[in-house]
């Protein structure tokens, strides 16, 4: 038995979260639909240009980390804040949540907590942008044995690809867990984050036991249509799963392979679906479900995330899973 169900590596991050109509967005300069890394000043005027700001902590990662929280699993989330009010935020809210935080705020140091502002479309569509701040310094010694090596699963932000000191924390907890006996998978972020590292991630995905991401994301991850580039994966990659706008999410393990339907729905707010399906289904999978429940639980979960603001989820997650006949 080991000490942790799962465990998460990505950028610890604080949302901050407005209300923004498409004029604003044009206004500003801000790319709808997608994250863009920002610089420090940058960050600081799209901060100040924030109405209502809402606060919650964040990260792909961490909020999957959080949901899996949710349903009961002993997590924790490796990941480096500063000892600042957002960085005490972050650690106390992962704290009251059940999970772990074995890296404690960093004193000293230029480098703040990594925010991201969120500017949240009528159509529940979320433009983020994110300035790093001491995330980036995330690296292989903030990685501790008994951590990523007494996992049953870890989940990787792919985010992370974006610095050389994050690549080498995520390939050295990849290989703690694996060599333990757990299982290792990550979740592809972003198709202009795999397009800046396709090579890396190609390498990447051939060691891991699955992978998580959207259709933008594979179709970039192969540079092909996304049928061809789920039939590639399927060869190269032991379990994938495949979500899609308005479509079947599809899941894939050797010549197993489930169509999950998904119910379409107006989000409140888009944030965090893609994070709480990858826990809905890490969580189905730990447990030993059979790959249509596990897809319908991150559905589940999904749903319940976009449902209000915020990427973490608000309602007892297990409660929905029972409702739904899943447990």
């Amino acid at each position: 038995m080991k000490k942790y169900q799962a465990v998460g590596i990505g950028n610890a991050i604080v949302d901050v979260i407005s209300s923004a109509d498409d004029s604003f967005l044009e206004l500003m300069g801000i790319e709808k639909g997608i994250m863009q890394l920002v610089e420090r000043e940058r960050g600081e005027l799209l901060y100040a240009a924030m109405n209502e700001r809402t606060q919650a902590p964040g990260g792909s990662v961490g909020n999957t980390i959080a949901g899996l929280g949710n349903l009961g699993l002993k997590t924790a989330f490796i990941g480096r804040v500063h000892d600042d009010a957002l960085g005490r935020f972050f650690e106390r809210a992962l704290i009251e949540t059940g999970t772990g935080f074995p890296n404690k705020p960093v004193p000293g140091g230029d480098l703040p907590t990594s925010r991201s502002m969120i500017f949240v479309s009528p159509d529940g569509e979320r433009s983020m942008n994110t300035y790093l701040g001491i995330s980036s310094e995330l690296g292989p010694d903030d990685v501790s044995d008994d951590v990523a090596g007494d996992s049953e699963v870890l989940f990787i932000e792919g985010y992370l690809y974006d610095k050389d000191k994050g690549k080498q924390a995520l390939e050295r907890a990849a290989r703690l867990c694996r060599a333990a006996g757990g299982k290792a998978g990550v979740s592809l972020s972003d198709p202009f984050c795999v397009d800046r590292h396709r090579n890396d991630f190609r390498r990447l995905v051939k060691q891991l036991d699955f992978v998580i991401g959207n259709e933008h994301e594979w179709a970039s991850l192969y540079q092909t249509d996304l049928s061809a580039a789920l039939e590639i994966a399927a060869q190269e990659i032991g379990m994938i799963a495949c979500t899609r706008s308005g479509h079947d999410v599809l899941i894939v393990r050797g010549d197993e392979q489930v169509a999950i339907p998904v119910r379409n729905v107006v989000p409140v707010d888009a944030t965090g679906a893609g994070d709480q399906f990858a826990a809905g289904f890490i969580y189905g999978m730990a447990t030993g479900q059979s790959l249509a429940t596990s897809g319908r639980m991150g559905c589940v979960a999904a749903a319940e995330v976009i449902s209000h603001f915020g990427a973490r989820p608000e309602a007892d997650l297990k409660a929905l899973f029972r409702k739904e006949g899943l447990i």
